[in-house]
This record gives structure tokens, C-alpha cells and sequence, in this order.
């Protein structure tokens, strides 16, 4: 959870604004990464430990929850990497599936919490046999605390991925247009398209406006990226 979080949220921290977008990038997939990594083992570890007691596999809603937020977040993950890190999908596609990046990410987050919060109850409500669950032993009583506390966390997460005071202020067109592999506006290269000095100057200040408002869009959808 709390790497995940990390992932999440590390575009929307004020002292990253600094860092240049594609070590952004890495770091966030980097991140994702390490939290698909630690998801796996835990999984192969509540496997091993129900196998090794004869206790069932995959009955519980916890269980269920737990795995269809890992089985999605895999294939947000690849996606991730295939469409936004990697330089080969055009702009159009990138902004396209943006807001679904997005709202999926989210989407599995809250799915992860919740799981988390019927993991912990489901433990205790295993444990606790003298006194019961019902009784309230200081056991139930930390995990309950925990519960909230796991809650109050996760909306914190997403209520700074939702807002945008938070979001990554844009950079400069010249650079968007060069991490995604395009000529940067106001160079040499974006002259000689027109063939020669002798170009009409206003179709060419038409194009850079139309270039930098696509860029900005792109931008703009690019710093709510969560994957």
C-alpha cells in the first residue's frame, strides 16, 4: 500500500517539479514495479502457508478483491510501460488512454485498500477465540485503530491525486516536444520545414500554435498519470 501509494502521489509532490518528467516517469513505473514485486511474493506466501495447513485457496471476498486488484494492476503496468514510458505510441494514443490510466490506477488503489481492510478483519475475526472478536481485547482494538487509520491514508492519497493544486505545473513545449521525440518549437529544424527563409511567417506561427496547444493538452493529461 504504501508503495503503491508512493507511485501514485509522486508526480503530485512539490519538491519532484523540479526533476525533469522522464526521470518522473521512471521513478513512478519504478515504483509500480517494486509494488507488482512485493505483490507477487505475498501472494506465493498466503498460497504456501493455505497449502501447507489444508486451508482452501481464493474463497473468501478478500481474496477475490485481492486478486482481481493484482490480476488488474499487472495489465495496468504493462500498459504503463508500453504506452507511456516507452517512446513508440503516438501522442494521440497517449492521450487517449490517459484518463483511463488514470481512473483505473485509482480505481485499483481503492481496491487494494479495501482488501487490506477485510484481510486484517478477517485475521482477527480467525485469532481471536478467548476472548472473541465481539468482546473487544486490545488486539481488535489496534486493528480497528489501524483500519481507520489505513482509510484516512488512502483518501488522503486519493484526494491529492484528484486535485489540482497538486498537479505538476507544465513545463515548456520545447521540452514536452522533445521527451516524446518531436521537433522542439522555436529551433533550426521547425525553420527549415518551410522550405527556406523566404516562408510565409504567419502559416508557420499558425503551426507552432497549433503544436503547442496539442502539447499542452498532452501536458495537461500527463500529469495525472498514475499508473
Amino acid at each position: 500500500v504504501s508503495v503503491l501509494s508512493s507511485a501514485i502521489i509522486v508526480y503530485r509532490l512539490p519538491w519532484t517539479w523540479k526533476c525533469s518528467k522522464l526521470l518522473m516517469k521512471f521513478i513512478h513505473a519504478g515504483l509500480n514495479t517494486i509494488a507488482m514485486i512485493l505483490a507477487i511474493v505475498s501472494m506465493v506466501a498466503v498460497f504456501d502457508y493455505h497449502n501447507a495447513r489444508n486451508i482452501p485457496n481464493v474463497y473468501s471476498l478478500h481474496s477475490w478483491i485481492g486478486l482481481t486488484a493484482v490480476i488488474f494492476y499487472s495489465l495496468q503496468l504493462f500498459l504503463g510501460f508500453a504506452v507511456f514510458l516507452l517512446p513508440f505510441a503516438p501522442v494521440p494514443l497517449r492521450a487517449a488512454l490517459m484518463p483511463i490510466h488514470v481512473y483505473s490506477g485509482l480505481t485499483i488503489f481503492a481496491a487494494v485498500i479495501g482488501a487490506a481492510l477485510m484481510g486484517i478483519t478477517e485475521k482477527l475475526l480467525f485469532s481471536l477465540s478467548n476472548p472473541d472478536y465481539s468482546a473487544l481485547p486490545p488486539e481488535a482494538t489496534f486493528v480497528n485503530c489501524l483500519g481507520i487509520l489505513l482509510v484516512i491514508f488512502g483518501a488522503l492519497i486519493l484526494w491529492m491525486a484528484s486535485r489540482s493544486q497538486w498537479k505538476r505545473p507544465p513545463e515548456d513545449n520545447a521540452k514536452i516536444l522533445q521527451s516524446i521525440g518531436e521537433t522542439p518549437e522555436g529551433t533550426e529544424e521547425e525553420s527549415t520545414m518551410t522550405d527556406g527563409s523566404n516562408a510565409d511567417k504567419s502559416d508557420l506561427r499558425i503551426n507552432s500554435e497549433a503544436a503547442r496547444k496539442q502539447n499542452l493538452k498532452f501536458d495537461e493529461a500527463g500529469q495525472r498519470s498514475t499508473m
